[in-house]
């Protein structure tokens, strides 16, 4: 009997196959092994004041389980805030982090349909790399993911999802996305053709 071919996401093969050649051709380096990878996708929702508004924190709760499939674990505020009323320790969001194939396919529906719902999409901005080869991105509405039943939705929330990656440099980073499909905003083409003395 045949052998049942093991399941890979669509993302994780494409690296395998085409990220990691073209990440070595242009950057010239002497093993795969040297071929920076994406280590790990961060979500996470902040809710301010939640002990105030405990359904606030289970509904962004909710809402992170249901675009990840993985349970959040719930943030607290590392110090005071007196301005806001917060104590060190109140509950003031929740994170979820994937790794591994969840990663992928969270990446790949966050690429080829999520942002593309996206209001007046025109790309993700490239300059919110973090000097370490991460990059941070904000989504103003959770509603962009079709897995959110928009009748259900308490309110519009916004959430903040990192990339970490294994390379050294933003460059790298930045390429590693971009062959994943990832749609930075085109910069604007200087017109060199008028001579530089203009």
């Amino acid at each position: 009997m045949a052998k049942k071919a093991e399941y890979k996401p669509r993302l994780l093969e494409l690296y395998e196959t085409t990220v990691v050649p073209a990440m070595i051709k242009k950057f010239g380096y002497k093993n795969t092994m040297e071929v920076p990878k994406l280590q790990k996708i961060s979500l996470n929702i902040g809710v301010g004041k939640s002990k105030d508004e405990p359904a606030a924190l289970k509904h962004a709760q909710e809402d992170i389980r249901i675009i990840t499939g993985q349970q959040p674990v719930v943030t607290k505020a590392k110090k005071a805030i007196s301005n806001f009323k917060i104590r060190q320790g109140d509950p003031v969001g929740c994170s979820v982090t994937l790794r591994r194939f969840t990663m992928y396919e969270f990446l790949d529906r966050l690429i080829s349909i999520a942002l593309p719902r996206v209001r007046d999409f025109s790309g993700m901005p490239d300059k919110a790399f973090d000097g370490r080869g991460n990059y941070n991105m904000g989504i103003k509405e959770q509603i962009i993911f079709p897995e959110i039943d928009y009748d259900k939705v308490d309110k519009i929330r916004g959430m903040n999802i990192t990339f970490t990656t294994t390379a050294k440099t933003d460059a790298e980073a930045h390429e590693l996305l971009v062959l994943f499909g990832f749609p930075f905003k085109k910069r604007p083409v200087k017109d060199v053709s008028a001579g530089e003395n203009n």
